[in-house]
């Protein structure tokens, strides 16, 4: 609307100031120039009645005396001379509204006939008989002091003057108001225009550009307002620059800690989360849901990390807590944050102790563990040979059934020393691949085909679902087919009659994962963070059981070659519900090896 902006606003001003001020200086020039106009008639009146009165005391001739005054007085004036109140001579008039005054008009009026008694000029404005037209009357008396000459005329010889005169006025009124508008619409324009670039420049200051700048066009307040509004711009954006740097300094501190941290505020929503937090949350929905959901924009807390908030509301003090989700110790520390005094949120630091727990664990069992592997072949090597050296067993066949099973144990423990060499130089990086291109099909047929027999026999089914989009892949075959081996083979060992085993590979654009599920007994969870570790078996008995026999390294050597190639390997499970082993190879392996 243009009355509510500044330009309507300071031009409807400054024209109603100008307009007050012309109005007045109006009133008061018609009521100067309508008296003085009174005044000036009045005066030429006076001086044209002293001419007639020098007229008459020059000229007896009465004709002459009439000619002359008709000369020196104004064609529509009309002259009295008024020698005695007998002798009354009247000039004539070319206007002829105007009255005929006898000499009893003069005499009898108390103004007037001072000038016949007292001798004196008198001026005045009359109304005899009470006409329309007013008249003004002046009168001087002779110059010999005997008689007086009185002139008059019409007052609308002056209202004629003074109407024409207050048109003049009206028009230099009305060019005032017109330039007035223009110069005020002008000067409104200059004033305002730098205030819209100012109002278009600050809104995009708040849409956050920063390049654009009020030009300098006046050095007065609004030039120095511009300069003001351009070094504010400027500043904006030095401090907007450095509290972006500080967040992105913030990220990356963030993003780079192995704390995982969640800022949370008062409503208990999530604000800051960063990535070692986000394993923790998709743990978390692993373990409540069955599914991961990855939900980067989730702001709802965990129902553990709900009940600690609660706490540091109410106690306004740090609380710690130790949680296990999927087998990963996570420990949490949760402190108020505060705005000034009061409570506006809480952080909460979640720090993976699982390979602290786990050192910890193998720490104690690592000698536990090999004694045990290898006291039992050694005493069964012992016992068996003394047997054969004090001749208790008596026939042929005997020493020969002893003979065998200390050939078994030493191939055992031979098996044993093996895996724990190839594992070490695994480990030390002295693996080598011998990478080629393998056609999948065929691949992973063979292996389901050597599997089978096993798996007859222990009435499960396997099944492969090979993603139809892979061809061939780059890898080394012996390895990998190593780790499809030690998987399944797990897997149908530990899958109850009637169970099903299901290996599974697809195409993950850089990448191709391969999995293998049971519907087994499964892992505890206190037992999947070591079960990739040395000699580490879930069945603490570590029973002789044909079926389930193993030197606890397999899995240990599966995660070094799955590493050899620049993958990962990880494992889900659920007690009672299945278990399932997954491995994930980048495609470009020929890149990366060279």
């Amino acid at each position: 609307m243009f009355w509510r902006s500044v330009v309507g606003k300071l031009w409807f001003t400054i024209l109603l100031l100008v307009s007050a001020v012309l109005v007045l200086l109006t009133i008061l020039l018609l009521e100067f120039f309508q008296n003085y106009h009174v005044l000036e008639a009045e005066r030429q009146m006076l001086q044209t009645a002293d001419k007639i009165s020098e007229v008459v005391e020059r000229y007896e001739d009465r004709d002459l005396m009439l000619e002359t005054t008709a000369l020196v007085k104004d064609p529509e004036s009309r002259a009295v001379i008024v020698f005695s109140p007998d002798d009354v001579v009247i000039s004539e008039s070319q206007l002829k509204d105007l009255p005929h005054l006898e000499y009893e008009w003069f005499s009898n009026d108390e103004q007037l006939s001072a000038v016949l008694s007292d001798g004196k000029d008198v001026k005045m404005v009359a109304d005899p008989n009470h006409s329309d037209t007013g008249l003004m009357v002046v009168g001087t008396p002779m110059v010999d002091g005997e008689g007086a000459v009185f002139v008059y005329e019409s007052l609308d010889t002056v209202k004629e003057t003074t109407e024409q005169t207050t048109k003049i006025i009206f028009l230099g009124a009305g060019i005032a108001i017109i330039l007035t508008t223009i110069f005020a619409f002008f000067l409104s324009t200059r004033i305002t225009s730098p205030l819209i670039q100012m109002r278009e420049s600050a809104l995009e200051l708040a849409r956050g550009e920063f390049q654009r700048k009020v030009p300098i066009r006046t050095h007065d307040e609004i030039g120095e307002l511009a300069m003001a509004f351009n070094r504010m711009g400027r500043q904006l954006k030095f401090h907007i620059n450095a509290l972006n740097h500080e967040k992105e300094q913030l990220s990356s501190i963030l993003r780079s800690m192995a704390d995982g941290v969640i800022t949370v505020n008062r409503e208990g929503e999530m604000l800051i989360s960063n990535p070692p937090s986000q394993q923790y949350l998709d743990a978390y929905d692993f373990e409540t849901y069955g599914i991961s959901t990855n939900d980067a924009d989730r702001t709802s807390l965990p129902e553990p990390l709900q009940k600690m908030f609660a706490n540091v509301i109410e106690t306004e003090e740090e609380t710690m807590t130790e949680e296990i989700l999927q087998g990963r110790s996570w420990v949490i520390i949760m402190t108020p944050l505060y705005d000034q005094r009061k409570v506006r949120g809480a952080v909460a630091v979640l720090r993976d102790m699982t390979e602290e727990r786990r050192l910890d664990k193998l720490r104690k069992d690592f000698i536990a563990n090999v004694s045990h592997e290898l006291r039992t072949p050694i005493s069964m090597l012992q016992g068996y040979s003394e047997a054969i050296v004090d001749d208790i067993a008596a026939s042929k066949e005997e020493k020969n059934e002893l003979a065998q099973i200390i050939h078994d144990e030493s191939l055992r423990i031979g098996r044993l020393v093996n895996e724990l060499l190839d594992l070490a130089r695994m480990e030390a990086g002295q693996i080598s691949l011998n990478t080629g291109r393998v056609d999948m099909t065929a691949y992973m047929n063979k292996i389901i085909r050597k599997f089978q027999g096993l798996a007859m026999d222990q009435q499960v089914n396997l099944s492969l679902d090979l993603d139809s989009d892979i061809e061939s892949l780059v890898f080394d075959g012996d390895r990998i087919e190593q780790v499809f081996t030690n998987l399944i083979d797990n897997a149908i060992r530990h899958t109850r009659e009637q169970g099903v085993v299901r290996v599974e590979v697809v195409d993950n654009k850089d990448e191709w994962i391969a999995s293998v599920h049971d519907s087994g007994q499964g892992i505890q969870e206190e037992d999947l963070p070591f079960v990739f570790e040395r000699f580490y078996k879930a069945d603490k008995s570590r029973k002789r059981n044909e079926q389930k026999k193993g030197t606890g390294l397999g899995l240990a050597i599966a995660k070094n070659i799955i590493e050899a190639h620049r993958g990962t390997i990880s494992v889900r499970s659920k007690w009672e519900e299945g278990t399932t082993f997954t491995f994930r190879i980048p495609k470009n392996l020929e890149s990366i090896e060279n």
